[in-house]
Order: C-alpha cells, then sequence, then structure tokens
C-alpha cells in the first residue's frame, strides 16, 4: 500500500500525557498549514486535560486539489490522509482511551478531512467540531457513508460566502450526518471570511466540549 509513504506517521503530541488521559483531541491542520498551528486553537477550546494529537500533512497538504474535485483526482492522497487519521485514533484508543472519549477538530482542508474520516468511519466518538468544511468529492456519494454516529455532537460553522468551500455542500454534509444520527449544529456566517470566529469557537465549546464532564 502506499498510504503512509504519501503521509508518513508524523503526529504532533500536546496537552495531558495520552499514558494518563481520559480524553483525547485530534486536531487536523488546514492546507499550507501544519500541525503546530492547529495545535494553538486547543487554547480557545473546553480541553483543558485532554491529550493533544495533531498530523502532520506531508508538503502541507492532505491532498492537491480542491474538496469539491472528482475524487479520483486527490488520490491516493486522500487515502493515505484518511489512514493517517485511522491510525491516530487507533493509537489513542491503544492507550486505553475509548471511542466516546475521542474527539476532533479541523480547519479548512483539515475540517473536510475530519468529516470524511467521521463519515466514513461512523463510530459515537465524542464530537467534532468543524470550521470551514464539508464531505468531499465532486457530488455526495452516500455509499461511502454507512453506520450509526449515535447522538454524537458535530458542530459545522462556515462563511456564506467562502471563497473555498461551497455553502450548499455544508448543508448537504449536516443532512448527510443528520441521516447518520449525528446531533448536528451548523451555523453559517454571511460574509465571515476563511477564518475561525471567536462565535465559532463559543458554539463550539458550548456544542461539542462541554465542560460538565
Amino acid at each position: 500500500m502506499t498510504g503512509n509513504k504519501i503521509h508518513p506517521k508524523n503526529v504532533i503530541h500536546a496537552g495531558a500525557d495520552l499514558q494518563n488521559a481520559s480524553k483525547a483531541l485530534i486536531m487536523i491542520h488546514g492546507r499550507g498549514a501544519n500541525a503546530e498551528d492547529i495545535l494553538s486553537l486547543a487554547n480557545h477550546l473546553n480541553v483543558k486535560g485532554f491529550a493533544l494529537l495533531a498530523p502532520q500533512a506531508s508538503n502541507y497538504s492532505w491532498y492537491p486539489y480542491s474538496f469539491m474535485a472528482p475524487v479520483s483526482q486527490n488520490e491516493p492522497w486522500l487515502s493515505s490522509a484518511l489512514s493517517l487519521v485511522k491510525d491516530t485514533v487507533n493509537e489513542v484508543i491503544a492507550k486505553g482511551i475509548s471511542e466516546e472519549n475521542i474527539y476532533f477538530t479541523g480547519f479548512s482542508q483539515g475540517a473536510c478531512l475530519t468529516l470524511e474520516f467521521i463519515a466514513r468511519n461512523a463510530a459515537k466518538y465524542g464530537g467534532v467540531a468543524a470550521f470551514t468544511g464539508g464531505l468531499i468529492g465532486n457530488r455526495i456519494d452516500q455509499t461511502n457513508y454507512k453506520g450509526d454516529l449515535k447522538s454524537m455532537p458535530v458542530f459545522i460553522g462556515s462563511s456564506n460566502p467562502d471563497p473555498h468551500v461551497p455553502v450548499e455542500r455544508v448543508n448537504e454534509t449536516s443532512k448527510v450526518l443528520e441521516g447518520m444520527n449525528a446531533s448536528v449544529h451548523e451555523k453559517i456566517y454571511e460574509n465571515m471570511g476563511h477564518t475561525i470566529t471567536q462565535n465559532e469557537i463559543d458554539l463550539a465549546n458550548e456544542w461539542v466540549f462541554k465542560t460538565d464532564g
């Protein structure tokens, strides 16, 4: 398999020690960014005591073309990236943290990869905060998305318009995840720009990273 040859297993660890933590947050950076960039987002989230894991993409990109391109154009990079996320999840589980205590977040290309991963690997994870993203491909292929997300909380925030992520794809993504029994909170901001705002962070903390233990 070519997967991990494209994206070598390179995961930056921060936060609580994985060996002793009861919860973990997997953080997926955007195109042109790196693992350290996305780790800084944790300073604004209610994730005190979480182990933080941020995979690093080769050449700062998970796949070469737009997430709206045909999936075949982004292969084998997309499959490699999904495999790396899966390996990271397995690493967390191997340390004794259950799926329901594994959380995900990502921005832009990282949000797209995060949403694609949880839709293709349905389980009751702790929750997902996706900042500007949607499911991947020139069209939604329902055959890729099976299983039950078991009321898992998902927050998706995005701008209308956004230069990279059409709001229609965000809407479609929410519908797919709701059809898989996720508890989705979608928030579209008028002319927000391609960024993460304080209001998105507040909603992600309220919806996904609850502090009630």
